[in-house]
């Protein structure tokens, strides 16, 4: 049955104050992390106090902890062998992971952060490497985010990761993307935090009023001609990774004294890479934070003096209100994704030569209803939107030439999945 709506915007009501992150908990996160000495993916896995083995002991126990305490984590390891430039001996990769079980188990939302640490020399796996922003910032995140929400009852499942080798070859994201795609895992968003904990910058300038959020808008994994159909569509700005990112930006707005997510229209930091990559390369919609700015004295460096100019990555260089801050933007996205249904699959649009838009979308399983949002094609965000029931509507009075449209799933409590881009229809692939 088909629907006319009227266009309308509705206002979207305040949430619920929620527990915020704390800075005591992360700065002591962090503490703990840099006090193994070196968290290099080559250093001795099975020292009881240094190295990478100690430190991912510790982020497990910690999970693990937390688990008793809800009933609701389950910690598991997965690990693989992985040979490469940075590893030419071969090396054990082990990412940690934390399960908040969903009442949909399949369907994940993955947020996660690199263990490792390095040095100037990416081979040297005994200095000290105290990696306190590079990454235990992203760790100790995943952690307060595991204690927050381990609270609550979601839908989705939550996998809280700590992943290794991301120096030496973004190895714990290739890990973890390749074994979701064997497990079946339906992926509605991975959240990499790596270096999101300082506010000053190479320098000099203090940032703190906002936090990098970088993702791809057409999808790596887009043959050619599904490229060439999302241009004929308008979508290049509107790719899953694209819609996950416009997401996070509309959570962070709506967070009381928080910072701006700024949506920076690449896949990572210019010439650069983490281990979101790796779920790049497979599909899945996936995004990094990092900071407003970066200090380069403060990445992968010995610790040392050179002519009264400081270099290494130490706690006291970074900026823990501002990493809560960070945190909350995770914890609040995660929390959105994981209570709300999966996206509609597919989202198609007509209305060629006609003054009114029709939609129709794939029905998703637990949907309470759909929201169906359009924009002015000279927009960037969604500007207008409204409900339905149904798997499709009419949008009287908008003219699909001139105005973008996709929907999102709405779970009963408002929950709001990501967006998904409506196109033309087309023929079924043989």
């Amino acid at each position: 049955m088909r629907i006319a709506l009227i266009p309308l915007v509705l206002l979207a009501t305040p949430a619920a104050a929620q527990e915020r992150p704390d800075p005591a908990r992360l700065k002591a996160s962090v503490d703990m992390l840099v006090s193994f000495g070196t968290r290099h993916t080559l250093s001795d896995p099975e020292n009881p106090t240094r190295g990478i083995g100690a430190a991912r002991r510790w982020f497990a126990g910690e999970l693990s902890k937390l688990g008793e305490q809800c009933g609701c984590i389950e910690v598991a390891n997965i690990a693989r062998g992985f040979t490469g430039e940075r590893a030419p001996k071969g090396v054990q990769i082990v990412d940690v992971l934390g399960f908040q079980a969903g009442t949909d188990p399949k369907r994940v939302v993955i947020v996660m952060g690199h263990i490792d640490s390095r040095v100037a020399d990416v081979m040297d796996a005994t200095s000290d490497a105290p990696g306190a922003n590079d990454d235990a910032s992203g760790v100790a995140l995943v952690l307060e985010a595991a204690r927050i929400l381990s609270k609550e009852k979601l839908t989705a499942t939550v996998i809280y990761a700590a992943l290794s080798g991301e120096e030496q070859g973004l190895f714990g994201g290739q890990l973890l993307a390749e074994t979701a795609k064997e497990r079946g895992w339906n992926v509605s968003a991975v959240l990499n935090n790596d270096i999101v904990g300082n506010t000053l910058g190479q320098d000099g300038r203090r940032v703190a009023d906002r936090v990098r959020v970088f993702s791809e808008g057409i999808r790596e994994v887009e043959p050619s001609p599904a490229q060439l159909a999302r241009r004929a569509d308008g979508g290049e700005d509107d790719g899953p990774s694209r819609a996950l990112a416009k997401a996070i930006d509309g959570v962070a707005k709506g967070i009381s004294g928080g910072i701006d997510a700024v949506l920076v229209r690449r896949p990572d930091r210019f010439g650069r890479g983490g281990d979101h990559s790796p779920f790049l390369k497979l599909g899945y919609p996936a995004v990094r934070f990092s900071v407003g700015v970066e200090n380069y004295d403060a990445q992968h460096q010995d610790l040392r003096t050179e002519s009264g100019r400081v270099y290494g990555d130490t706690v006291d260089r970074m900026d823990f209100p501002y990493l809560a801050k960070v945190t909350a933007i995770n914890v609040a996205t995660v929390r959105q994704l994981a209570k709300a249904p999966a996206a509609p699959e597919s989202v198609t649009i007509g209305g060629a030569l006609a003054t009114d838009t029709s939609v129709a979308w794939t029905p998703v399983v637990g949907a309470a209803k759909y929201r169906i949002h359009w924009r002015r094609a000279d927009a960037q965000d969604w500007t207008d939107h409204l409900d339905a029931t149904g798997s499709e509507a009419v949008l009287k009075g908008v003219i699909v030439d001139d105005t973008f449209v996709g929907v999102s799933a709405l779970a009963a409590d408002g929950s709001e999945s990501v967006v998904t881009f409506g196109g033309r229809a087309r023929p079924a692939s043989r």
